[in-house]
């Protein structure tokens, strides 16, 4: 027998202290190297995108791969990418942990135009805000905490 799966995830992590290193005009390469990974590792990128402070990734999960070691790997190919270009010099890594939220496959294109528009979403929301209201939509219990 196969393993059939359908599960749409978003995964969302901010860069440390959410400091705004990530400056939009290099991210497509950023965006690159992470959608060269998730390919490698049989999983389908659907979008990509973020701001300044984090990054939003939607894709289907392989089933042979576990999602905290893919969001492990994304983070460290990613920092070890970032110091060896230079792309982003102001960066000091990424905040501990990650959020993963699954939709249906009948969401899928609204959260791809919701992701794609990010810029736009964040002029009227914070991603304090937008991350906390992401967790209490899926609820998901949370400490304020360690949302800073």
């Amino acid at each position: 027998m196969s393993t059939h799966t359908q599960i749409l995830y978003q995964v969302v992590f901010s860069t440390k202290y959410r400091k705004p290193t990530l400056k939009k005009e290099d991210r497509p390469q950023l965006f690159k190297l992470i959608w060269g990974l998730l390919k490698n590792k049989r999983c389908h990128l659907y979008r990509i995108n973020g701001i300044e402070d984090h990054l939003h990734i939607i894709f289907a999960l392989h089933p042979s791969v576990s999602l905290a070691s893919l969001v492990k790997d994304i983070k460290l190919s990613a920092t070890a990418y970032i110091k060896q270009t230079g792309i982003f010099p102001d960066f000091g890594g990424w905040q501990e942990g990650y959020g993963a939220f699954t939709y249906s496959v009948g969401a899928k294109g609204n959260l791809i135009r919701y992701v794609k528009n990010q810029e736009e979403h964040h002029k009227k929301k914070s991603s304090k805000a937008e991350y906390i209201s992401m967790l209490e939509k899926h609820q998901i219990e949370y400490d304020v905490k360690f949302l800073e």
